[in-house]
């Protein structure tokens, strides 16, 4: 990812240097492991672990000669040591030391995400409470419809992201597994007990049964859930962005006092960051697809998959990052107008309350279909501006036969906000963890 789209952290977790140095740490685990089984000299972990030395610009110049990039790192590696280093990479298989060291390294990424996703749920639940009740329209198909509160749109949401976070942590417990097991998976080389002891060191589990690699269809669906993570955040984006058109202009996002919005028009104040995750957002999809597309290898491994994950998966989480720590900046931002939200609600006349008056003439005994007729021509008549909404339902001598005075109620903005609090404990329950 370009540096404009990374965060130093995450960036620090992908690099070469970060890369070779778990390598190094795959190899010696490979090796205590060993030890514990009386396979290689006690000792022998340790002193490669001490000696080890490894230099990203050498290995680059020997893969350009070599064409393999693990061979170039044992040989840069073996450089710095003694004799020992003819039991490095004893038993194993590239794919045995790289297939482990990559479930380490989208470990520590898993790691790194979290605390950006704990503060943008806070912010988006700080955000919810504080709107519980500040009433606005609800717009289905870009058309009012009925009274709600921002602080549910927002609930809403929490409990989105609430979701996406558990398929995350699913999806990084599938791909924390490892390999020790050789070519083919056929574990001939070094006993299983090695296998288990080793992974056991890295806090992951073993493969079940491996071929070369460990099966992709783990990183397709932690891929597909760093999509459903992106796809809530490009949801929150395109509402605030919807919301700040000047036509609504119910919220905006955060504007700098010195921030400049166009180059030809100084009124602007634009939602690029928002704007920014939606564009972003798009890109999960294609690293998804690219995802399932590696699960399918020919026979026990090929490498098609490999020079597509170098990409996809640093990528992936890189921009998890960046857009979870600009999306958390938005919403601890986040200017919100209730004034204009009311205004709005308020702008078609009361339509918005004419499932209350059809229900209302329901329930007092009218036929739905002679009830729902009625109250839709008060209501079209009402958006051509030939009169109030409810004016023109207290001059139909069905509706006023019906409801009388208990029209009135039918208006009342209260009746929308009964079930508010019993919506925000059932979704607080629902986005606490597990």
């Amino acid at each position: 990812m370009i540096e404009r789209y990374s965060r130093p952290a995450m960036t620090a977790i992908w690099a070469d240097r970060s890369r070779f140095a778990r390598w190094v740490a795959v190899e010696v685990a490979a090796l205590v492991a060993q030890e514990a089984e009386g396979l290689v000299p006690a000792g022998t972990a340790a002193a490669i672990e001490r000696d080890a030395a490894f230099d990203p610009a050498r290995i680059d110049a020997l893969e350009v000669t070599l064409h393999h990039d693990v061979i170039a790192f044992l040989t840069d590696v073996g450089a710095s040591l003694g004799a020992e280093k003819r039991h490095l990479h004893q038993g194993m298989t590239s794919s045995d030391l790289v297939d482990t060291a990559l479930a380490l390294a989208i470990g520590e990424a898993g790691r790194a995400l979290a605390p950006g996703l704990d503060r943008l749920e806070t912010a988006l639940l700080a955000l919810a409470e504080r709107h519980r009740r500040t009433v606005m329209v609800g717009r289905t198909h870009g058309v009012h419809a009925e009274p709600m509160t921002f602080g549910l749109k927002v609930l809403s949401w929490a409990t989105a992201i609430a979701r996406s976070r558990r398929l995350l942590a699913d999806a990084l417990a599938g791909t924390a597994v490892g390999k020790l097991s050789g070519a083919v998976g056929q574990a001939a080389h070094l006993p299983l007990a090695v296998e288990e002891r080793f992974c056991a060191a890295l806090g992951l589990a073993p493969e079940p049964v491996a071929t070369q690699v460990v099966a992709r269809d783990r990183h397709a669906a932690l891929l597909a859930a760093l999509v459903h993570l992106a796809a809530n955040f490009e949801r929150i984006a395109t509402e605030i962005r919807h919301l700040q058109r000047t036509e609504v202009r119910e919220v905006e996002e955060p504007f700098g006092a010195a921030q400049k919005g166009s180059s030809a028009m100084p009124h602007k104040r634009n939602p690029v960051v928002c704007e920014r995750i939606t564009g972003l957002a798009r890109l999960f999809r294609g690293y998804a697809s690219a995802g399932f597309e590696n699960v399918a290898l020919w026979h026990e491994r090929d490498i098609s998959h490999s020079s597509v994950e170098r990409v996809i998966l640093p990528d992936a989480f890189l921009l998890a990052d960046y857009l979870t720590d600009h999306l958390a900046w938005v919403i601890e931002g986040l200017g919100v107008d209730p004034a204009r939200m009311r205004a709005n609600l308020d702008a078609s006349g009361g339509l918005v309350f004419s499932q209350r008056v059809l229900l209302a003439l329901t329930a007092a005994g009218m036929a739905r279909e002679e009830a729902y007729a009625v109250v839709q021509d008060c209501a079209m008549k009402a958006w051509r501006g030939e009169g109030a909404f409810a004016a023109l339902l207290a001059a139909e001598p069905a509706v006023s036969a019906k409801l009388g005075d208990g029209l009135a109620a039918c208006f009342d903005i209260e009746f929308y906000l009964s079930s508010v609090d019993a919506l925000f404990d059932r979704a607080r329950a629902a986005v606490e963890p597990a």
